[in-house]
């Protein structure tokens, strides 16, 4: 920032962005500070950085503080998430005075319907305290397989989400910024109202770089030498393959589908050919799991030397992670999207976790490390401008 002296002299003044750790934090972002000129003694005022003040949910808080460390200018905020003896939410925010004129994100986990009304709650409540923006990042939108109705009476609970979501009012800075990764339906961006913009990003780039990081021998076991074979990249359907593919340009690709043969459907290649390749399964999201099994196995009888997968969100209802532990997969990546699931199933069978948090920080940062940065594939770029 240039700083002009009393006696119109020009300085560079630098402050690093600090929690202070009574109520007093900054007032706002732009607060005018008053500093000694180390030329001839001049006096001039310089606008203290801005700061961002990290929010989470109960089950968020691990990933919000490993998001922290992945950032220079994020600090975590305290909520006391409580209940009353009947049941109810008794919630407090900690420090409000000290969020005006900062930057707040919260981190939210839309898990269950109590957890949606207690955390709608809180999002409802932070623009009175006069943050300079607001912004929610939501890893995994819960009910975006239900945005359309296929029979006159199904309620489709995806507008319905986004619809309460749209009631939380705007902050000083224009309306609340929603990041959700991997969106079942990208259409589902349009069921928001004017107080949201949803921001749709993609964990794409979390499996590049764990495939990047085996380098190009997926046959051996961690630390061992590279060798010539190399990854394939599958997609359980036309759907998956039109998403996610161009994030995948250095790859070789095999498109799967379904064909159904009257009350049965069958698994089958329809670009490709999987024989004697290591080939990773993408889409976003693992529910009971049963068509990505049938698509490994499907793979696997047409040849393949080994089947792995990478899905964002691994929901696993009624426990349907444990179909993935007769070994038909090598590895199956998730994150921790939903972290509960995430921390139960991490490291049993071939299932690993990677987490969000890099990905996170480096949108809420405002001063991203250039490591960070250029950690992304120019690929997973591409693909993540394209959503």
């Amino acid at each position: 920032n240039d700083c002009r002296g009393r006696g119109g002299r020009e300085s560079l003044c630098v402050q690093e962005p600090t929690l202070a750790q009574s109520s007093t934090l900054a007032r706002n972002s732009t607060t005018m500070t008053s500093v000694r000129g180390n030329k001839q003694g001049s006096d001039f005022f310089v606008a203290s950085a801005p700061k961002v003040v990290l929010l989470c949910a109960p089950q968020m808080l691990e990933i919000g503080q490993a998001i922290v460390k992945h950032t220079k200018t994020v600090v975590l905020g305290q909520i006391s998430w409580k209940k009353f003896p009947d049941g109810f939410p008794n919630i407090f925010v900690n420090d409000v005075e000290a969020m005006k004129g900062c930057h707040l994100v919260f981190l939210a986990c839309f898990q269950g319907g109590a957890d949606i009304f207690e955390q709608i709650s809180v999002l409802h409540s932070l623009p009175q305290y006069a943050p300079q923006s607001l912004q929610i990042i939501l890893p995994f939108f819960p009910v975006g397989t239900m945005e359309r109705v296929d029979k006159e009476g199904e309620i489709a609970t995806a507008r319905t989400l986004a619809r309460i979501v749209s009631s939380i009012p705007p902050s000083r800075g224009g309306p609340v910024d929603m990041v959700i990764f991997d969106i079942h339906a990208l259409q589902e961006r349009f069921y928001f109202g004017d107080n949201i913009v949803p921001i749709l990003e993609s964990a794409v780039p979390l499996i590049i770089r764990r495939l990047e990081s085996e380098h190009s021998n997926p046959g051996s076991k961690p630390g061992e030498g590279a060798g010539e074979e190399a990854w394939v990249i599958a997609f359980p359907d036309q759907g998956a393959f039109t998403r996610y593919h161009s994030m995948f340009a250095a790859y070789e690709t095999i498109v799967c589908m379904k064909v159904r043969y009257g009350d049965s459907r069958k698994i089958t290649v329809k670009e490709g050919n999987p024989k004697d390749k290591h080939i990773v399964l993408v889409d976003d999201m693992i529910q009971s799991g049963g068509t990505l099994l049938e698509t490994g196995k499907a793979l696997l009888a047409l040849g393949a030397k080994s089947v792995s997968a990478f899905c964002t969100h691994g929901v696993f209802p009624n426990d349907a992670y444990k179909k993935f532990l007769d070994g038909t997969f090598r590895k199956v990546w998730i994150t921790d999207s939903c972290p509960e699931m995430a921390n139960k199933i991490n490291g049993q069978g071939p299932f690993e976790v990677l987490s969000l948090a890099p990905l996170i920080a480096q949108i809420i940062d405002l001063m991203p490390s250039a490591t960070s940065s250029s950690s992304l594939s120019q690929g997973a770029r591409l693909g993540l401008s394209r959503l």
